[in-house]
Parts: structure tokens; C-alpha cells; sequence
């Protein structure tokens, strides 16, 4: 029995500065740090030789982020605006209270933004905006103003 997402995994080739814009900008927690280097469990684990990382989780809310920055073997950089219509990750998605005000707290905070948040249904009941963290990941910021959804995080109707 499937009883949820219990994370999101990012890979950076800097830890420090994605764990801070997670902290600073979203107000996650670091739960732990953790580090490896020639374990073959992990190896075998995560589909690579040799393998070396040093790995962040992150907490907020219902939602864990865990970041990784590899020093072996050396990840390809993504670029920060990879389409995201491109196969793969394309986002994660924020539930979040008066969107208006958080997008312009992290637009000044240096956050990119695709547009200002917009109405995804006719009548209005969700915004939403797409943004991107310093490596080109793309968070959604949806502010449900309908308490009757089909879209609510508890998994109610």
C-alpha cells in the first residue's frame, strides 16, 4: 500500500547553496546531513561506481527535499532553464497561503519567475506560478481557494 511522496531528490553541484535558498526562501529545516564515498551498498543503490556525495534532507510541512551534491562521478550540468516539457523531472508543487504576497517576497528575494501567479481553472478557485531555485529547478506555487477541490493535500474530495 502506497501511503505518499515522502520526498523530492535534487541533484547540485553546491549543497550549501541550494540548502540555504531551500531554508532562506521556504523556510525548510535541515532533519540531517549525511556523506558517503566507496560504498558499494549505495553504488549499488543508486546505479554508480565509485560513487561519492555529500546529501542534505530537508523538512517542511508534509514536504522533504533531499539534495545531493556528487564529487563522484561529476554530474552534468542540466542548465537552469531546461524546458519543462523536456523528459523527466519538471517540477515540484508548494501549497501556500495568499500567493500574491509570496510571490513577490521571493520575486525580491531574486527567485525567477515565468509570470505572476495566474487562475488554472474558470472559476478562479486555484493560482498558480512556476519559479526556478538557483540551479533551474522548477517549484509551482499553487494557493487553492476552493476548500472543495478535487486538488487538496489531505487527499479528501
Amino acid at each position: 500500500m502506497i501511503r505518499g511522496v515522502h520526498h523530492v531528490a535534487l541533484s547540485t553541484p553546491d549543497l550549501d547553496r541550494l540548502t540555504s535558498f531551500y531554508c532562506d526562501n521556504f523556510q525548510f529545516e535541515v532533519v540531517y546531513r549525511n556523506e558517503w564515498t566507496q560504498n558499494p551498498v549505495i553504488d549499488r543503490l543508486v546505479g554508480l561506481e565509485g560513487s561519492a556525495a555529500r546529501t542534505a534532507m530537508l523538512s517542511a510541512g508534509n514536504t522533504h527535499i533531499e539534495i545531493f551534491e556528487y564529487s563522484e562521478p561529476k554530474g552534468a550540468e542540466a542548465g537552469t532553464d531546461r524546458p519543462v516539457c523536456d523528459h523527466g523531472y519538471t517540477h515540484f508543487c508548494l501549497e501556500v497561503e495568499d500567493i500574491e504576497a509570496e510571490y513577490e517576497r521571493l520575486l525580491s528575494g531574486g527567485m525567477r519567475f515565468h509570470c505572476s501567479p495566474v487562475a488554472t481553472s474558470d472559476s478562479g478557485s486555484l493560482l498558480a506560478t512556476y519559479g526556478r531555485d538557483p540551479d533551474g529547478n522548477v517549484i509551482e506555487l499553487i494557493e487553492i481557494q476552493d476548500p472543495e477541490s478535487s486538488i487538496r493535500l489531505d487527499g479528501s474530495q
